[in-house]
């Protein structure tokens, strides 16, 4: 019996030509309906939206699929659904996926959980009123800060980039973070119950965006801690840029970006995610627009997942792609 975890050399192996006859072949056949539940993200945001995206595209295409967004807390919590089969297919953050397949922090045993593609990346927001006392991360010690909600993404990234910057220590030097999602964490912001926002997110965020008309805004740079966070965690963590003009920025701003997966159970039939992913590669810019601006999705950009091993069906789309 095939394994349906494969790595990335495999994926680009032999094979094509009767893989793109199978594809063919399974486009045409008839037969019952396979539904998917995917675990998305709170209503309102970047997950969700792709998430109803895509089950419209999949619904448009007269597919034998059907995806059924499920509305939650985000990448640790999409996770442990996939973990427990409560939906076979999920979003999560690079970091996050990466810590359940090698069994770390949020896990206590590694996750059977296999990729489908890396279809976006994350970048990582530190903002505060413009007028106000911070400057860096490291004035943030001893404030309130919103650092994601429990369960997310944005939790995790917000800690590691803390605890680079030594506010993990005695409780004058440490911030006190705050379990909020965007939009409480915008409300906080804005009455000024928090002193900084975190958020890990496609540019612009809408929620950003119409703060950032209402209050003056600073944002932080956070590329420093890059060196750091991928010397701990390997190379999820990349340099990105905030550029000048979005949220009213007169010049870039260096930060922190994570690619965002979309994965499966190991389970999850070949047949299946290799109609999937057609679905995903023909249909990419309706699915990132409302999602981050001027991204692209190509094959050799979907298959750097990292450690978390590709899902058999996903090699056999790739193997196609490459030809």
């Amino acid at each position: 019996m095939t394994s349906p975890v494969v790595n990335r050399r495999q994926a680009m192996g032999a094979g094509a030509g009767a893989l793109a006859v199978a594809l063919a072949a399974c486009a045409g056949d008839s037969g019952p309906v396979r539904r998917l539940r995917l675990a998305t993200g709170p209503e309102g945001g970047p997950y969700n939206a792709f998430g109803q995206a895509l089950a419209q595209a999949v619904a448009a295409g007269g597919r034998r699929i059907e995806i059924v967004p499920v509305s939650t807390a985000a990448s640790v919590n999409n996770l442990r659904k996939l973990d427990e089969g409560s939906v076979e297919l999920a979003l999560a953050m690079a970091d996050v996926a990466q810590d359940a397949a090698l069994g770390r922090e949020s896990f206590p045993r590694p996750t059977a959980v296999t990729a489908l593609a890396r279809v976006y990346v994350n970048y990582t927001h530190l903002l505060v009123p413009a007028d106000g006392p911070v400057h860096s991360v490291k004035d943030l010690a001893g404030r309130p800060v919103a650092a994601g909600a429990a369960g997310s993404g944005v939790r995790v990234v917000a800690e590691r980039v803390l605890r680079a910057a030594g506010l993990n220590g005695a409780p004058a030097a440490t911030a006190d973070e705050r379990q909020l999602g965007l939009a409480a964490s915008v409300s906080a912001l804005r009455e000024g119950s928090v002193a900084a926002l975190f958020w890990s997110g496609g540019v612009p965020t809408p929620a950003l965006s119409e703060l950032a008309g209402e209050l003056p805004l600073r944002f932080l740079p956070l590329d420093a801690y890059v060196g750091a966070l991928r010397e701990r965690y390997a190379p999820v963590y990349t340099a990105v840029t905030l550029p000048a003009g979005v949220y009213g920025l007169t010049e870039p701003v260096g930060t922190i970006g994570v690619g965002n997966y979309l994965l499966a159970r190991a389970d999850v039939p070949q047949d299946t995610v290799r109609e999937l992913l057609q679905v995903v590669f023909e249909r990419w810019r309706d699915l990132l627009r409302e999602v981050t601006a001027g991204a692209r999705l190509e094959p050799r950009f979907a298959i750097s997942t990292g450690e978390v091993p590709l899902h058999a069906g996903a090699v056999a789309y790739y193997r196609s792609v490459y030809g």
